[in-house]
């Protein structure tokens, strides 16, 4: 299958790497020049809990040098999604189809309006922990869950398909029929450890073994929880903090995402992530207060970053 990886950070380059070793046509494409040229030059090195291996593989930061795949994964942040799937468009033929991977809420509803909605599916991955280490090196301290959904409807063959390619690049993949517990599930494990772990420069082992670090971010995920609730997504679990505590004990070494933006000096997903659960409880009137108030101290710091207005 001819895939191409739209955002090639962290997590993308496990997805490439690993797709590409099981035989696919890979294609990376990224807008940071260094790493590119360093795929180009020397493969994608990709280590940690799946290994250590160098790839050869596909790598630019033109999207109209790859011509139409069978597969776009769009592995971006949910802030980049829609220049991403703008891009997207050279890669699209009559039966190609889309996957959008992002934390948080609305990046696949993005794509899709880019795109189009009868193209696209969801993906859903936890406990990988993954972090780039050089231009074209990056590393994942897990190797958890791809879950993967159609954004409208049940699981078709078109979806298992796909969860079949994955497979063959040694990910552990489960269909979902409900793609709201899917996004949900994950989504409270974001919030748990994203906000908490960015505003302390802690790993998320260090969060769980502080007591009061773990009293904010345990109420993240119990406000995450009780909005879920209160929208009506079903979820396979009634207790939020013991969910969440089982989740980051596979990855105590690991910083999020969020974290990894501040330490190299981005703005963060946090509008996506724990902004999400204020946004969504007001309309349903559950109050999130620890989560204002982790947003806020968030936006704080990356305005004194320089990195938001």
């Amino acid at each position: 299958m001819k895939i191409a990886v739209m955002g090639c950070g962290a997590m993308g380059c496990v997805y490439a790497a690993l797709l590409q070793d099981a035989g696919h046509e890979v294609w990376a494409i990224d807008t940071w020049a260094e790493h590119v040229a360093a795929m180009q030059a020397n493969g994608l090195r990709l280590e940690g809990a799946s290994g250590d291996r160098t790839v050869k593989l596909h790598a630019t930061r033109n999207a109209a040098d790859v011509g139409v795949c069978d597969l776009v994964i769009i592995a971006t942040k949910a802030m980049h999604v829609a220049p991403a799937a703008t891009a997207a468009q050279a890669l699209i033929g009559p039966d190609t189809v889309v996957l959008s991977i992002q934390n948080g809420l609305g990046g696949p509803d993005t794509a899709a309006g880019i795109l189009g909605r009868d193209r696209l599916l969801v993906g859903v991955v936890g406990g990988f922990g993954a972090s780039m280490r050089a231009p074209g090196h990056a590393h994942h301290n897990g190797w958890e869950l791809v879950r993967l959904g159609e954004l409208s409807g049940p699981v078709t063959p078109r979806l298992e398909q796909v969860a079949e390619v994955w497979r063959s690049g040694g990910f552990r993949v489960k269909c979902f029929d409900d793609i709201d517990q899917l996004v949900w599930e994950k989504l409270i494990c974001n919030v748990t450890f994203s906000g908490p772990c960015a505003i302390t420069d802690r790993t998320i082992g260090e969060v769980m073994g502080d007591a009061d670090l773990w009293s904010i971010a345990s109420g993240c995920a119990k406000e995450a929880f009780a909005v879920a609730k209160a929208k009506g997504v079903h979820l396979d679990f009634d207790d939020a903090v013991a969910y969440v505590r089982d989740f980051g004990s596979k990855i105590p070494n690991a910083r999020p995402s969020m974290l990894l933006d501040h330490m190299a000096g981005r703005a963060s997903e946090i509008d996506a992530i724990n902004g999400a659960i204020p946004r969504v409880g007001a309309t349903l009137g559950v109050a999130t207060p620890t989560n204002d108030v982790v947003c806020a101290l968030v936006r704080a710091k990356e305005r004194r970053m320089g990195v938001r207005s």
